[in-house]
């Protein structure tokens, strides 16, 4: 499959990858949560070449993720986070959750705290319905609304496809 019909393909996963999917859009993001918003203090920050940084902050805008807007009294641009881009604060603290156990052996560099009370932020993965902590192994697949044809055919073959190798790949299965 070619990069560019990532982004039809029936994924809710897949998808946003065609977007979010490389380090330099990520550390553009994470550096956004940090309150870095003008050009010039993302290229210092990352060390990044202007071009690709152009080049990031194009797609995040593209997509509503960030939005470019001049700085009041000023002739700086600023690149400010939607709340389409809040929303992906979530998926960076789920990365930062794994690098800490996986990638830090001598514990995190950085603890994000709550500042309420100093208690350290993680992600958990819940039920909606009944609130039980979930693993990988605790889910299964079944097919939603986005999977249906123009004919309202649930058997597409790339929505059929996906959800075999999904659920072979593991998602719900219980570990032997």
């Amino acid at each position: 499959m070619r990069y560019d019909d990532l982004a039809d393909f029936p994924c809710s996963i897949t998808r946003p990858l065609v977007i979010l999917g490389d380090r330099w859009t990520l550390l553009v993001l994470k550096t956004s949560f940090t309150g870095i918003r003008r050009f010039n203090e993302f290229q210092r920050a990352l060390g990044v070449s202007r071009s690709r940084l152009q080049d990031r902050l194009d797609r995040l805008v593209d997509h509503a993720i960030l939005a470019k807007q001049k700085t009041p009294g000023s002739a700086h641009e600023e690149y400010r986070l939607t709340e389409k881009g809040h929303d992906l604060y979530p998926i960076l603290m789920a990365i930062k959750d794994w690098g800490d156990v996986y990638m830090a052996p001598e514990g995190p560099p950085v603890h994000y705290q709550h500042r309420g009370c100093s208690g350290e932020a993680h992600v958990r993965l819940e039920c909606d319905c009944c609130g039980d902590d979930l693993t990988a192994r605790d889910i299964e697949l079944a097919p939603g609304p986005g999977l249906l044809t123009e004919d309202g055919d649930r058997s597409s073959r790339d929505g059929a496809e996906l959800m075999r190798a999904q659920n072979h790949a593991g998602a719900g299965k219980p570990r032997q």
